[in-house]
């Protein structure tokens, strides 16, 4: 062991261990995820060579391979509780190739959440006797089975009919139909409504004709999609006596069950390289003429008669239902990947010494640099900010969804709102984290050794996917200036957006003294306050924004898009609320005194870090005097010196094997230099003292000269 990390682990003022428990949700939780750990490892087909020297396609087979070994030995080891499905998955197939994460993704979840108990009795059956595969919550590397098990099969049980689930369901959960999920198309992403693909129904032959009508209505991005699913779950819009209903999803065959080539019309392949992803066969389809039995459309909801007669379903929200759980999911994987590269910075920034502080003296660990601290201990903040808010999410979509289940959509809205703007506001802010966490190491931090790289390239795409970053806060701002017009008008609200009812939030603008202010920069709940204050009043300011607008007889349309800065701005508050709200909330529940008080300083931290970088929208609202900014620094620093010492402790707590973080940096024993010497000469390049590139192009060029 590192004797720095050692000493860093000694002045450690809680225990870890009860702090883990508290992260993993118990300490049953822990021991069984520990349990299911050593079995990996002891497990010699757990041991596979490092994917950063393989080509595309080797990573490919590589992910592929990986995935069905998995599946056979979670299988016999008869593993079956979705979260301990999930704790294998990710341990087994760590940072590197994956390629079946969401049928392990969302499939169990919904299934326990959603089916009825003769459903429940029908399947949970199968997967107590390994004879079928479920899915749970996905946290790894995206993987090219991916969307069969993330949203192919949550699609399937979400919106599919009784008779449908018999006929589709059982066959997909054993491996037999692999599905993707085709969505995204070359021309249109986000704005769903402008998808171009059409399904229109032909009621001679009672079948679906399914086109690409334009080069920009071709299916693009799908996980999956390339080369390793046979069907997809696609999202048309439907066609049925000479009208169009919007957007509705049929199950569409893709490849032949037999040989797995194209099925006619079918024109689909991989869409190539691109940032990160290497493992997935992110894919293209083109559909020319592709006809598809009545029967394939997902009917829970949504109808179409022999005769083409059509059913629309109680809300129209509920064809987007899988995409707001991944939405959803996204918030706990913001924690997750934030997590890992801060325990790979900070431990790294414990063993690196670089410098000085005072002339002559030893080299210090960077940590003790305060620029480094102010660099990683707000990151610290908000990967425990992100992962309690991960939880409260999971919950919230299981008692919704299940509400929706018995018929009540009433809080579908707000559950779409909220993890849209949440889905947003957490992924742009990893996404940057783990950048200065990378950078924070220094050169070696661009070195694929430390996974710093990996995990940045891996994340960031969700910035964009499953709704580009910038219009799900406006999809939020949507909520909230309906929700601000409601409450204007008297209705009282409920859930996250109650704090719009209170008429002391229709705040106007006033000069603050320096002896009046309603912030208590040292308090919690009095920075609870103030975020509540300042989301009511942006919210307020990009209402009156709109208004004005109309009022210069500006259409609705023209005033939302002339008031987007200033509604992306209100979710942005809203959400940032919403976080630190849920991170004093938790500590509520926490008992152990040493334990409380560090999360409280985190707590602190996070909510610090927020007003100083607002201090603009605090100050706007009222709520913090320009006298208080030097007192919001210095307490800034203060919180810094007081978590520095359990800085290594904290990311300890998040207990992430080393096959985990896959990070030369981020080692435990912290034994840095010796293990990225070894790396290193494990290179391809390296095999030869010299390469044959030398005799072929250089030698003969030294000759000429």
């Amino acid at each position: 062991m590192n004797p720095d990390i050692s000493k860093e682990r000694n002045n450690s003022t809680f225990n870890v261990e009860k702090l883990t428990y508290i992260l993993d949700g118990g300490i049953e939780k822990t021991k069984r995820k520990r349990e299911i750990q050593a079995l990996v490892i002891s497990d010699p087909d757990f041991q596979s060579e490092d994917p950063n020297f393989l080509s595309r396609s080797e990573r490919y087979a590589a992910a592929v391979k990986k995935s069905a070994q998995m599946i056979e030995k979670v299988r016999k080891y008869g593993i079956s509780d979705p979260e301990e499905i999930y704790v294998y998955k990710k341990f087994y197939l760590g940072n590197h190739h994956e390629a079946m994460g969401l049928h392990f993704v969302m499939f169990l979840p919904t299934l326990y959440s959603q089916c009825n108990e003769e459903q429940l009795k029908k399947w949970i059956p199968l997967v107590k006797s390994n004879r079928a595969l479920g899915t749970c919550v996905h946290r790894g590397r995206p993987e090219p089975l991916d969307l069969h098990l993330g949203m192919f099969l949550p699609t399937l049980l979400n919106q599919a009919s009784p008779e449908q689930v018999e006929t589709f369901f059982i066959p997909a959960w054993n491996l037999e139909i692999i599905g993707t999920y085709a969505q995204t198309e070359m021309g249109h992403g986000t704005h769903l409504r402008g998808l171009e693909t059409t399904a229109t129904y032909d009621p001679a032959t009672q079948e679906f004709v399914l086109n690409s009508p334009t080069v920009t209505s071709i299916k693009w991005w799908p996980g999956g999609l390339g080369k390793t699913s046979n069907h997809a779950i696609v999202l048309a819009q439907l066609n049925t006596q000479g009208k169009c209903h919007g957007l509705h999803a049929f199950i569409v065959p893709l490849r032949s069950m037999n040989t797995h080539m194209p099925l006619p019309g079918v024109v689909v392949g991989d869409i190539g390289p691109k940032f990160g992803f290497e493992e997935v066969d992110n894919g293209y389809l083109k559909l020319e003429n592709v006809r598809i039995p009545r029967n394939n459309m997902l009917m829970k909801y949504a109808k179409v008669e022999p005769d083409g007669t059509y059913t629309k379903p109680p809300m129209d929200k509920l064809t987007y239902g899988t995409m707001v759980f991944i939405r959803s999911m996204i918030v706990g994987t913001a924690g997750i990947a934030l997590s890992k590269a801060c325990t790979i910075a900070i431990r790294y920034s414990v063993v690196r010494h670089q410098s000085e502080i005072r002339p002559g003296e030893a080299e210090p660990q960077i940590l003790d640099f305060q620029t480094q601290q102010y660099k990683l201990l707000p990151l610290l903040a908000t990967a425990y900010a992100y992962n309690f808010v991960g939880q409260y999410m999971n919950q919230v979509y299981q008692r919704i969804t299940g509400d929706m289940s018995q018929g009540d959509f009433s809080e579908l809205p707000e559950l779409h709102a909220l993890s849209a703007g949440l889905k947003a506001f957490t992924t742009w802010t990893a996404s940057a984290g783990i950048e200065v966490c990378r950078m924070a190491c220094g050169g070696h931090g661009y070195s694929h050794c430390s996974a710093l790289p990996d995990i940045y390239t891996n994340f960031v795409a969700t910035c964009t996917y499953e709704g580009e970053n910038t219009v799900m806060m406006l999809q939020t701002a949507r909520f909230l200036i309906k929700s601000y017009r409601q409450a204007a008008a008297g209705h009282q609200l409920t859930g996250i957006v109650s704090y719009l009812n209170e008429s002391a939030l229709r705040l106007q603008p006033q000069t603050v003294s320096s002896h009046s202010t309603m912030v208590n920069v040292n308090d919690l709940q009095s920075l609870v306050e103030a975020y509540k204050l300042r989301a009511a009043k942006l919210v307020e300011l990009a209402a009156k924004s709109i208004q004005q607008e109309m009022q210069r007889r500006v259409s609705q349309e023209d005033a939302w898009n002339n008031s987007s800065i200033d509604l992306v701005r209100a979710s942005d508050a809203h959400c940032h609320y919403v976080v630190v709200k849920l991170f004093a909330a938790k500590l509520d529940e926490i008992k152990d005194p040493a334990i409380h008080s560090a999360l409280n300083t985190l707590a602190l931290l996070y909510a610090l870090q927020g007003i100083a970088q607002h201090s603009g929208d605090f100050l706007q609202a009222g709520l913090l005097s320009i006298s208080q900014l030097p007192q919001v620094s210095q307490s800034l620093k203060q919180l810094l010196a007081q978590l520095r010492p359990n800085a290594v402790a904290l990311v300890d707590a998040f207990d992430f094997r080393d096959e985990m973080l896959n990070s030369v940096l981020g080692r435990y024993d912290g034994n840095v230099y010796e293990h990225m010497f070894e790396w290193a000469r494990r290179s391809p390049l390296n095999k030869t003292e010299v390469h044959e590139s030398y005799h072929k192009y250089l030698k003969p060029l030294q000759a000429k000269l």
